[in-house]
């Protein structure tokens, strides 16, 4: 079922590196959505192609072993409601470090305004979000934290309450009419270590939410 929904805008392995790119017939369907998902695959593709070449000659040249590079990325739908699709993103790289790393994103795409937008641009300002949606998000984290290291207290390098700019944020509806969730996503090493991994949790919309969406926006969510 899965594979039927999602399109494979690039599938290659080669010496170098395996490259692999996809996203959900939702998408494709929307001509200028797919054409910037198309450019996002290509600029990736070529980063990876020129990296992977750059750090084999080099490998030969100091006599050392090459790794091929490997990238991965999947978009999938969270929510379609009649105004906006809304999307998210998992990732994957390795270009030859210690070990891989996997990072989160997401976009919004007005389908009556015919543009793509990040998710926090449908609030009043950053601030607002911040107040609405990460103060009680924060709270969750710290108590997630502590429950997965066993100590939060004293730690100067992580544990504390991200800027929004470092989060994704995804918005989601459980029936389809209306966003009435909000998924905030930390991945690895913005609150806490490679080891912990990403710091994922989803709030419902609550009224305190509401006031903090731009007026124009209001009708597309509701209260949970």
């Amino acid at each position: 079922m899965l594979a039927a929904m999602v399109l494979p805008a690039v599938a290659q392995t080669t010496a170098d590196f395996s490259f692999d790119y996809s996203y959900p017939v939702e998408a494709a369907r929307i001509a200028p959505l797919k054409a910037w998902l198309d450019a996002e695959k290509a600029r990736q593709h070529r980063w990876l192609a020129r990296a992977a070449a750059d750090v084999r000659r080099e490998a030969k040249a100091a006599g050392v072993p090459f790794r091929a590079f490997d990238m991965q990325t999947g978009w999938q739908v969270v929510a379609n409601t009649l105004r906006f699709l809304s999307l998210s993103s998992s990732s994957y790289s390795d270009t030859g470090g210690a070990h891989g790393n996997g990072a989160s994103g997401g976009l919004v795409w007005d389908k009556r305004a015919g543009r793509r937008m990040d998710a926090t641009a449908l609030f009043v300002s950053t601030a607002a979000f911040r107040s609405a949606v990460m103060t009680p998000w924060c709270r969750w984290m710290r108590a997630e934290r502590t429950r997965r290291v066993g100590q939060d207290a004293g730690d100067t390098i992580f544990g504390q309450c991200p800027p929004v700019k470092d989060v994704t944020v995804l918005l989601g509806s459980s029936t389809g009419r209306a966003f009435d969730r909000i998924g905030v996503i930390a991945d690895q090493y913005v609150v806490g270590s490679y080891a912990e991994g990403p710091y994922e949790h989803t709030l419902p919309v609550t009224a305190a939410v509401l006031r903090a969406v731009k007026p124009e926006y209001r009708g597309a969510f509701a209260a949970h």
